[in-house]
């Protein structure tokens, strides 16, 4: 009997010791990030410069995979179902967390299927219409859906996506009745709303940022609860006339279920170690966005936090795949 123990415990030690010394050299391969939505995108920019980085500090190439399409479940349904040895990678954004109210029969479960490695950061929308529309604030916008029931329309970047719960928010909350146009990604849905075809998106700052300097988009208000640094002059949406009104759109990185702790470990130090350095801190600052340092663990618990919330607006929006 001891000598049965003696080899149980031989065999843990072992199992142990060579998930530590592949987590020591973890990864011996190229890394692939899956990112569901287009190139351009929120979620894509925040990617590559983390992924760039990783690839600087890990000494393997990193590549992004843009798998849009969905609201972003078609490359989640992939990821869910690669290898767990941390090799593939998801940055996605808190659309992951609406996702599963939304879509009946998901191919995966969000919650058994993967392991919420870390955040990589948080930003806010700016709602954005094009100059032609002669709207000057956001007052504007609301007076004149109200003038027009079911005559405007609001894009996104895939139904249930965070640009389009944040449109669905502010839809309840300013009480107007809009139609939701989604598109597959956050430059298609600009593309149209500079060029007039939709009447204004709730688009991601970083992505918006350039064109509202160029002038080709009105910047009307922010969806944070506090002003952007990158657009001091623009207010909040709460300050427009809809006190309370806050939305962040967070992004963070995913790995499929199983993937070994001391590898989620690594991945989640060397992230957070790259969110420090000063260039991607001044790249992020740039882009409106900041860093949301946490665990696995607290990551865990704030996704399930995300979770619940987005299953009360979805229901209260009554938000559907068409």
């Amino acid at each position: 009997m001891k000598r049965r123990w003696r080899w149980v415990a031989a065999l843990a030690v072992g199992v142990l010791s060579s998930s530590w010394v592949f987590a020591q050299e973890f990864p011996n391969k190229p890394v692939r990030i899956v990112v569901p939505f287009t190139a351009g995108s929120a979620t894509d920019i925040l990617a590559r410069t983390v992924g760039q980085k990783l690839s600087e500090l890990w000494g393997q190439q990193v590549v992004v995979d843009n798998r849009a399409g969905a609201g972003g479940t078609i490359g989640a349904g992939m990821v869910a179902k690669a290898p767990p040895d941390g090799l593939t990678l998801m940055v996605h954004s808190a659309a992951q967390a609406v996702n599963a109210f939304i879509y009946p029969s998901l191919p995966y479960d969000t919650l058994k299927d993967f392991v919420q490695v870390v955040p990589l950061a948080g930003q806010p929308n700016v709602l954005v219409t094009a100059p032609a529309s002669g709207y000057k604030t956001v007052a504007d916008l609301i007076a004149d859906a109200k003038k027009k029931p079911g005559g405007l329309n609001f894009g996104s970047a895939g139904i249930g996506s965070g640009t389009h719960v944040n449109g669905e928010k502010f839809k309840l909350a300013a009480g107007i009745d809009v139609a939701h146009i989604p598109y597959k990604g956050t430059p298609e849905a600009l593309t149209d709303t500079m060029a007039g075809r939709i009447a204004y998106f709730f688009s991601p700052i970083s992505a918006a940022l350039p064109h509202v300097r160029d002038g080709k988009l009105i910047a009307l208000g922010v969806s944070s609860a506090k002003r952007s640094s990158v657009l001091p002059n623009v207010p909040t949406i709460a300050e427009s006339g809809l006190p309370g009104f806050d939305y962040n759109l967070w992004v963070g990185v995913f790995a499929p279920a199983g993937t070994p702790a001391e590898v989620v470990e690594k991945i989640n130090r060397d992230v957070n170690r790259v969110l420090r350095e000063p260039e991607v801190r001044e790249r992020m600052t740039a882009l409106g966005a900041e860093a949301m340092p946490m665990t696995p663990a607290e990551f865990d618990k704030f996704m399930r936090l995300e979770m619940d919330d987005a299953a009360k607006v979805v229901k209260a929006a009554g938000i559907k795949v068409q």
